[in-house]
């Protein structure tokens, strides 16, 4: 990781009582790590939305290919009385 910043962040004091309470947490690191956990799923769920454009117009073929090799199948089976 690069050079470091202070994020300050505001809490209402009933919640900073609370978490007195428990000094064997590193709250700051806590927070840190809650927030990359989530800028990574955000990440990920950016990288996912775009890769899906992209295969959006070959999932349009395939289904417009599957289609065309489907028509008329059922008129066939009911002729050959399978149906």
């Amino acid at each position: 990781m690069g050079s470091s910043v202070s994020v300050t962040l505001s809490v209402p004091s009933e919640i900073k009582h609370a978490m007195d309470e428990f000094e064997e947490i590193n709250w700051s690191g806590y927070i840190r790590g809650c927030i990359l956990k989530k800028t990574d799923e955000l990440a990920w769920k950016e990288r996912m939305l775009k890769q899906f454009e992209t295969e959006t117009e070959t999932v349009d073929w395939a289904v417009k290919l599957q289609k065309a090799g489907r028509k008329g199948r059922l008129e066939e089976l009911k002729k050959k009385g399978l149906l």
